[in-house]
This record gives structure tokens, sequence and C-alpha cells, in this order.
């Protein structure tokens, strides 16, 4: 250790070039790691499900403002056969239709999503994609 180094450790509270470097080598090895957790993340939630409509509720069919309404109801959609990947239901917000769907199947079905609320079968999927972590 030379005389400066030496004379660095002896003083309270100044950190030394190798406590600086030590604590640079940290920062950068917890960059390295965070990244790939969030892409991760942000695959996951395109990953996600969302039923339309939620199990508790198959018997029901979807309104076009996204409501459920009895199977009888005239203009209603029946559910969709299965869920819709957040992926799915990303594109559909932006404008296409969901997979499988008419133009105002998917829009009902969309609307029925954007409805979904805290506790509802796929409201934790549809809010990870209106707050986009990436």
């Amino acid at each position: 250790m030379s005389k400066i180094d030496r004379q660095q450790d002896e003083g309270p509270g100044i950190a030394t070039r190798r406590q600086t470097l030590m604590l640079g080598a940290v920062a950068a090895s917890a960059v390295v790691s965070i990244r790939p957790a969030l892409a991760q993340a942000t695959g996951s939630v395109l990953n996600c499900d969302i039923p339309v409509p939620e199990a508790g509720r198959a018997g029901h069919h979807i309104a076009a403002d996204g409501s459920l309404v009895p199977r009888d109801t005239p203009g209603a959609f029946a559910p969709a056969p299965r869920p819709f990947t957040g992926e799915e239901v990303k594109a559909a917000l932006d404008g296409r239709s969901l997979p499988g769907t008419t133009m105002e199947q998917s829009q009902a079905y969309t609307n029925y999503i954007r409805r979904l609320q805290h506790g509802m079968s796929g409201f934790t999927c549809y809010a990870s994609l209106q707050n986009p972590r990436g």
C-alpha cells in the first residue's frame, strides 16, 4: 500500500480509491442483474392471460359495451373460447382485432377487459399492460 493510500485509510469519512472502486464494481453488477429481470418481467406481462369473461361468470355473454348480460340478450357475444394473452390484448388496445374474432366481437371483448377491476381474473395482467416497466 502506498503512503497516500495509508493516509486516506486513516482519515475518518474519507473513501479510499480501493473502496470507491469496490463500490463501483458492486453497482455495475447490480445493473447487470436487474436488466434481465426487467426484461423477463416485461415478457411475462405479454404472456399473461385474460379470460373473457372470468371463469365464475362463464354463463354470461358480453354486450357491445363490455358488460355481462344473460345468454339470450340480442346483439351480445358468446364468451371467448380461450383466454387472450397480454400480447393479444395489447395489440387489440392499439386498434387490432383479438384473434379469432370479428371487429364487433373484438371491440366488445376489449370493452369488457377495460372494465376489469381489482380482484377479477385478468385484472393484474391488464393493469400491467397499462403500466409497463420496461
